[in-house]
């Protein structure tokens, strides 16, 4: 409670004065700044410990087919205290007049690379500190655009997560799998040929070196790794149990992690209550993660009928990405990466289609890579769901389904609380959105006008109203 406390007032002092530095030139010595802060309306309502929403609709991130009755939802420090169609009193609490405007879950992106979505594959396992400071705003924008937390699935994120936790860079919570867990020639082996021979104990190549994807060809070296991951701080754990588009050595029909490999790292995760994601394309490599216990399927997108059947039986989680056109086109033509690319896109819409016929634990996410214009996307993303599912269905996905799978974390969950609801006692990360999302899913393609409120962990970080 004490670490939350600190933590909170941290980030609460970090954006007043980031707000007042940024209207008056006061030093941060002067006794003038605070009175400031509190003058300037535009500012984060970090001082009010609460703040009372009048007059909104709900969408409650749990299935809800339209939005509620007006009302009234207080947040009390970081959680929401009370929902009502009544008037609520709440003395000295800062008062948001939502004149209707719906009120909805904080998204979540379940399948997300912080470190890797902006910078290109040399800037990530090039300079570390460059590629820090790019990520740090990008996690900034990433907030901006309404995401208040990712499940992030791969990269050196450990340090970008305390620097947002504790209020040094503004962005969204962070679910941390740490390094990737790769083979020899497996997805996310991104070394050199002038890298090889790999030799067991021996020097660690670039990319395990900054923590973007680690290279294991043994159980007993599956083993050390996730327990590596696991005590720098992982929420989960990811390995790439077959081949991939975006890495040069990894045909996409090869299943890379043997069982036994696959097991081991199931073992550890087990162990620590937490789960493993494996990233798998085709039916061989999504059976063989399966059998050895896996329990989240990333992507999928070249699975037959009866592995999907399969997924859906035995309560499977399946991280699906409706995977944009222009990514695809990032790969230049005549590459491997293209050809590769080419084969998997046209798989992507009868993933979806399986995924519904037989009512598979479906989450969304958008995994970019290497891409600012992509990343500026996120929310158009999310909103080409639309192909295949409702505006309430793709909203309750990327909220209250999503935070279910964020869940399977157990005790390795870094946010103790719930997520992706509008409930009371869940946690306070909420937008407020100028229109009705379940009629136009299009209004989270543009964050800027449409989200005129971002708040999460009960903390204003945007505020257009008060303009």
């Amino acid at each position: 409670m004490k670490a939350t406390f600190v933590a909170r007032a941290l980030s609460h002092a970090v954006a007043a004065y980031a707000c007042v530095r940024t209207a008056f030139t006061v030093p941060l010595s002067s006794r003038r700044w605070l009175a400031a802060v509190f003058a300037l309306g535009a500012c984060p309502a970090a001082w009010a410990d609460d703040v009372l929403f009048e007059n909104v609709r709900i969408f409650d991130g749990k299935g809800a087919t339209s939005l509620s009755a007006p009302s009234n939802v207080l947040v009390k420090g970081n959680v929401i205290a009370r929902i009502s169609t009544d008037p609520v009193e709440a003395e000295g609490a800062q008062r948001i007049a939502g004149n209707g405007r719906t009120l909805m879950p904080g998204l979540i992106d379940a399948h997300w690379h912080a470190m890797l979505a902006r910078s290109t594959p040399a800037e990530s396992f090039g300079d570390v500190g460059f590629s820090n400071l790019v990520a740090g705003d990008e996690a900034t924008d990433t907030l901006m655009r309404g995401f208040t937390t990712v499940r992030d699935v791969g990269g050196p994120v450990f340090g970008l997560k305390r620097a947002i936790d504790t209020g040094i860079v503004e962005g969204p919570r962070i679910y941390p799998s740490g390094a990737m867990l790769t083979v020899t020639s497996g997805h996310g082996d991104f070394r050199q040929m002038t890298e090889l021979p790999r030799v067991i104990g021996g020097p660690f190549a670039r990319m395990e070196q900054v923590g973007g994807a680690i290279v294991v060809d043994s159980p007993d070296e599956v083993r050390l790794r996730v327990r590596e991951q696991l005590m720098q701080g992982a929420a989960l754990i990811k390995v790439t149990a077959g081949g991939g588009v975006s890495s040069p050595h990894s045909p996409l029909d090869v299943t890379t992690f043997t069982e036994p490999e696959l097991r081991a790292a199931v073992e550890i995760a087990d162990n620590w209550g937490t789960y493993v994601a494996a990233h798998a394309f085709t039916s061989h490599a999504i059976r063989i993660a399966i059998a050895a216990g896996v329990k989240c399927i990333e992507h999928g997108f070249l699975m037959d009928e009866e592995t999907a059947k399969l997924i859906a039986d035995k309560g499977i989680w399946l991280s699906l990405q409706p995977l944009p056109e222009l990514l695809r086109q990032g790969f230049a033509k005549g590459s491997v990466e293209r050809a590769k690319a080419d084969e998997v896109w046209p798989g992507i819409g009868r993933s979806y289609e399986l995924a519904k016929k037989y009512k598979i634990k479906t989450a969304w996410g958008t995994d970019v890579l290497f891409s600012r214009a992509l990343a500026q996307q996120q929310g158009a993303i999310l909103a080409s769901l639309k192909r295949w599912y409702t505006p309430a269905e793709a909203l309750s996905m990327a909220t209250g389904t999503n935070a279910q799978l964020l869940a399977l974390s157990g005790p390795r969950n870094p946010y103790p609380g719930k997520l992706g609801v509008v409930e009371e006692g869940a946690l306070a990360d909420l937008l407020l959105v100028d229109g009705n999302p379940l009629e136009n899913l299009d209004l989270v393609a543009d964050a800027d006008s449409n989200f005129k409120i971002i708040m999460k962990d009960g903390v204003i970080y945007k505020n257009t109203l008060a303009k």
